[in-house]
């Protein structure tokens, strides 16, 4: 398999699952600015959307949007317990927090790091942010992640979408059970390989 990625970007996500899943790929950079692979390649004629994450399996098949991506790669490895069974609640449950961490954190970072983004709409985002975090945190109390003791593929697009708050101005040191999390992660070996294979980690 290979998965096309951009440091730090949402393709962190299925990164980090790749690396827990213990699943052999190939982690092929795809920056978000040039749209060059390291050969030369013009990423666009891989992915005519331009954006990553891309997951290209070794028949030629290709997954776009990371929430379907992170779900396929569970599924793959059943004993790991990256996702629940399918048909199962908690899978539901879980499909749930990849469609909030979509819509209502990763859509709304979105327009922060557009540069020509006027203060005022940046105001609103952040406000919005800040609240659907808050509820975040709220549900991470007494959990260790957000499905309870066990980590899942969520737990993954939430620490990459989450740590993006300190890129764009958007204080979280105030809800400590999400602080508590974001360290948590941070320390799984997983984590770590994906950050240190974006350049991300010293």
């Amino acid at each position: 398999m290979k998965l096309y990625y951009s440091p730090g970007a949402c393709s962190l996500s299925p990164h980090i699952v790749l690396k827990e899943s213990g699943l052999p790929f190939e982690a092929i950079a795809a920056p978000t600015k040039t749209h060059k692979l390291p050969d030369g390649t013009d990423y666009y004629s891989i992915n005519p959307l331009g954006y990553v994450p891309l997951l290209e399996l070794d028949n030629g098949q290709r997954l776009r949007e990371g929430p379907a991506i992170v779900q396929y790669l569970a599924d793959l490895v059943p004993g790991k317990h990256l996702a629940p069974p399918n048909g199962s609640f908690e899978r539901y449950k879980l499909q749930e927090w990849l469609t909030f961490i979509g819509t209502e954190l990763h859509r709304n970072f979105g327009p922060l790091f557009t540069p020509n983004m006027p203060e005022e709409a940046k105001k609103i985002i952040k406000e919005r942010l800040i609240s659907r975090l808050q509820w975040v945190d709220g549900e991470l109390k007494g959990k260790s992640y957000l499905m309870g003791e066990q980590f899942c593929v969520a737990d993954a697009y939430l620490f990459t979408v989450a740590n993006w708050s300190k890129h764009v101005g958007v204080d979280i040191s105030a809800l400590t059970n999400l602080g508590a999390f974001l360290a948590r992660m941070s320390q799984r070996p997983a984590v770590q390989a994906a950050l240190k294979a974006e350049g991300l980690l010293k």
